[in-house]
């Protein structure tokens, strides 16, 4: 398994996430970390953005996934954002971590972070 890696820090976006009543009607800041795994080498070598995962792509997506989505747990958004990282976009590997800043009254966030590869999708879709 590649070493390589890109990352995207602290995008910071607004969807419906929650299980209260509350959450359900207004969109709430989320703020989203990707490290996307894979091997960089032909893209270091060519300089071509075909041999590359392109980071650029794989944000609109996300963006537009967050935005869209109507999710109760943060976990099932970080799930599906990196089956957007793995699945749509070929890395081999992904962490994603989503948080809630002011989630909990004394903490200045509260997020998950999965790990996911391509295994993990196998059969899946």
């Amino acid at each position: 398994m590649s070493s390589d890696r890109i990352f995207v820090r602290d995008l910071r976006l607004r969807g419906i996430i929650g299980i209260n009543d509350w959450e359900r009607e207004k969109r709430q800041d989320v703020v989203i970390n990707l490290t996307l795994f894979g091997d960089f080498r032909t893209a270091g070598e060519s300089d071509a953005i075909e041999d590359a995962i392109n980071y650029r792509t794989i944000t609109k997506e996300v963006i537009r996934h967050v935005e869209g989505s109507s999710h109760y747990l943060v976990e099932k958004l970080a799930s599906e954002l990196a089956r957007i990282c793995v699945v749509r976009h070929g890395a081999e590997r992904a962490v994603v971590r989503v948080e809630k800043p002011g989630a909990l009254r004394f903490a200045d966030s509260v997020g998950v972070e999965v790990e996911r590869s391509r295994a993990d999708f196998e059969g899946r879709g």
